[in-house]
């Protein structure tokens, strides 16, 4: 059986929440959702993980979180930093914002090896998506064999705001594409984005969406090193300040050369995150639901 490792995005600084979203504490014993992801992974097999930081949180990030869960796990930190370029490519002049989750991805190239899982460190992915994914990773399977765990639209929106979401093509099980949408509003059940005209568009409730949470074949590192260069190239002269590197743009990239496969892994639990400050709310209530119920304990990765 494979070991795979679970990366964790978590250079983010929470611009629109506010805060250190990836340590709010969302229960009554100072839990952040970070600590239900490291349970559920830990529940599915998951013995490694790999946490993508900036050297700005790192020290409050390693309270909180990281030596608490390092009996539970064998633990990498891992930093996003803005000049870890290729070789003969540099910062443009006045960028701050990072290179995307493609970027954060491969900054784990040197220090993991082998098959990956890649989530968000501030969403709430529930335990069957863990158990998925790790049972995806584990078999004995080529390396250019992934997966994406899939939600239904309904249960990834929120009252709080629009979000973008990643809508997903499917035939026979395996993923044609990812078509980013901004500005999603919750529409009832569904939901709607504008066009560029700003006329809403409907969006079915049950269609599937991507929330970046993924699982690479070990060939998926030669993927995102190849074509990081190239994407530098077409994107630098034209955006060079705010364009960004995208998972969903190598997968999609990928599918279309026939250089790989992507299985969908259906998830009906509800997703859910901390986008705005007003979510936050909704997100304990969740919670102390799920406590109740008795899927999670007090004390879980103490």
């Amino acid at each position: 059986m494979r070991q795979p490792t679970l990366i964790i995005l978590a250079a983010g600084m929470g611009s629109r929440f506010g805060g250190l979203k990836q340590i709010t504490p969302v229960d009554p014993f100072g839990h952040a959702i970070i600590d239900f992801s490291l349970y559920d992974a830990y529940r599915a097999g998951f013995r490694k993980v790999a946490f993508i930081i900036k050297h700005e949180i790192e020290e409050d990030f390693k309270a909180f979180i990281g030596r608490r869960v390092e009996k539970y796990f064998e633990v990498q930190y891992i930093y996003q930093q803005l000049d870890a370029l290729p070789e003969g490519y540099a910062v443009p002049e006045g960028r701050v914002k990072p290179w995307g989750t493609g970027h954060a991805a491969l900054c784990a190239k040197e220090a993991v090896s082998g098959p990956f899982a890649v989530i968000n460190a501030d969403d709430f992915y529930g335990p069957t998506a863990y158990t998925a994914l790790y049972d995806f990773l584990s078999a004995d399977r080529p390396a250019h064999e992934h997966a994406i765990v899939s939600y239904l639209l309904r249960n990834t929106v929120t009252d709080s705001g629009s979000v973008a979401r990643g809508i997903c093509q499917v035939e026979n099980g395996l993923l044609t594409g990812v078509t980013e949408r901004l500005g999603i509003e919750k529409r009832g059940e569904n939901g709607a984005y504008p066009d560029e005209e700003g006329r809403f568009v409907p969006v079915a409730g049950d269609v599937p969406v991507s929330m970046n949470c993924w699982g690479f074949g070990e060939d998926m590192w030669r993927q995102l090193s190849e074509r990081f260069p190239r994407w530098l190239d077409e994107n630098l002269p034209v955006n060079p300040l705010k364009c960004e590197y995208f998972l969903p743009y190598v997968v999609n990239e990928l599918i279309h050369s026939g250089q790989g496969s992507v299985r969908v892994l259906n998830c009906h639990e509800a997703w859910f995150g901390m986008t705005y400050q007003e979510d936050l709310p909704s997100v304990k209530a969740h919670i102390a639901k799920m406590r109740d119920e008795g899927v999670y304990p007090a004390a879980m990765l103490e």
